[in-house]
């Protein structure tokens, strides 16, 4: 059950629910709509206030005794990877990254379920559908994108495009300063490939060729385990009462 936190009720408090991030803990969330001719701009300011969107609602945490989850964001103009980073490059150079139409396809299903059953069978969405999934992927009044990761081809380095099997896909937002990894999987049986590090390396080059400054890639929590990998792209800006923060 929710209620409205604001009069126009524009904005929305969801009620307490386990924590996924922290054991023991309760979350909620504060929410609006993104629909209308002004979803994009909406979706831009709210995105640099801490939000994050899931279809066409945008959200927040709103805890009332923790303030774990923070937002983060890469400084991709000034991002260079470390050796690590360099050699999980190196790794995936065989892949090729295409930007789509933010629709959903068969192929992407399949991997999506492979990638909920094999890591997040327990999670909230282990019982999504085809529904389920095309609507992630197609209830949105912003501009978003899937960026499929597929094998080269014979022709790859002409056309920038592949037919070969899908390995890695992600969701993501196209932003007035950055882009936003609103959702990201992969094929789980590649353990030796890093393909959640790799994607993100792949939007922060992407970003920059974009000419933005900034990836968006949600919620930090410094003592969750699922959350510690975000860490480690620096130099990053985490939000805070005092506004944005910059990390080396």
């Amino acid at each position: 059950m929710t209620k409205p936190v604001a009069d126009n009720h524009q904005f929305y408090l969801t009620a307490p629910s386990p924590c996924p991030y922290l054991d023991g803990k309760q979350e909620r969330k504060v929410f609006t709509h993104l629909a209308g001719p002004h979803a994009g701009a909406l979706n831009d300011l709210l995105t640099q206030g801490g939000f994050r969107r899931s279809q066409a609602i945008a959200y927040r945490p709103a805890c009332e005794q923790c303030a774990a989850c923070i937002s983060v964001r890469v400084c991709v103009d000034d991002f260079k990877p470390g050796r690590s980073m360099k050699r999980i490059l190196r790794r995936n150079d065989d892949l090729v990254g295409r930007q789509c139409a933010g629709e959903a396809t068969s192929d992407q299903y399949s991997l999506f379920r492979s990638y909920l059953d094999s890591r997040h069978g327990d999670g909230g969405m282990a019982s999504m559908t085809v529904l389920d999934y095309a609507l992630m992927v197609e209830d949105s009044h912003v501009e978003t994108s899937v960026i499929e990761y597929r094998h080269r081809g014979t022709d790859s380095a002409i056309t920038e495009t592949s037919d070969g099997g899908i390995v890695a896909c992600a969701l993501t937002d196209v932003l007035a300063d950055g882009l936003s990894m609103v959702y990201s999987f992969f094929a789980p049986e590649e353990t030796d490939r890093s393909l959640g590090t790799f994607m993100i390396l792949d939007h922060i080059d992407r970003a920059r060729r974009m000419g933005k400054p900034y990836l968006y890639l949600g919620y930090w929590v410094e003592n969750s385990p699922k959350m510690a990998y975000k860490a480690r792209f620096v130099p990053q800006e985490r939000l805070s009462g005092q506004g944005w923060i910059r990390f080396e």
